[in-house]
């Protein structure tokens, strides 16, 4: 069971990461510690599935060695229909059959897949515009209010919610009478 817990302490490290995010997130009266917050518990998300995709043994998505070349001849697939035929190529669509090495099968080295690392490279770049967009929004919020607490912009939103509320009341009485 231990070995089990180490093994997989990269894991407990990102939940960690993602649950101190999460709480900063919720608890934090600061607006710009909640973006912090944000930031993190993003940068834990990345992390976890940057670790799914991790492969033991795996190199970059580059053939080489044996693997380069292995087949050549099946990239002119539509222009030799009767060598396409021999090597196992639909020549009509230019695809390889499953038996002859396509799609990884009979390859010497052991390749990461790159489309978690894309996926998680367009994430981060979110993420950077999500977080500019916000700061830029607390900026306003700070003009306009003088503060980036929560507590404080509530109690100013509800202290000019309850004198206008008011201002009507004595608007309406006074065009009644």
């Amino acid at each position: 069971m231990l070995e089990f817990i180490l093994e997989r302490g990269n894991y407990w490290a990102i939940i960690g990461l993602m649950m101190i995010g999460l709480y900063i997130s919720f608890a934090a009266t600061n607006l710009i510690k909640r973006l912090i917050g944000l930031g993190l518990f993003q940068t834990s998300i990345i992390l976890f599935y940057v670790s799914l995709s991790r492969i033991d043994g795996g190199t970059a998505p580059i053939l080489f060695g044996k693997d380069y070349g292995k087949n050549k001849s099946h990239d002119k697939a539509g222009d030799h229909g009767a060598e396409a035929a021999d090597h196992g190529v639909d020549a009509a669509h230019g695809a390889y059959d499953a038996g002859h090495g396509y799609g990884g099968e009979g390859l010497e080295n052991v390749y990461s897949n790159p489309l978690p690392h894309v996926l998680m490279l367009t994430a981060i770049v979110v993420g950077v515009a999500t977080l500019a967009v916000g700061l830029a929004i607390i900026v306003r919020i700070r003009e306009a209010y003088g503060t980036v607490e929560t507590d404080e912009i509530r109690e100013m939103d509800l202290e000019v919610a309850i004198s206008e509320a008011a201002s009507e009341a004595e608007e309406s009485r006074a065009g009644a009478a």
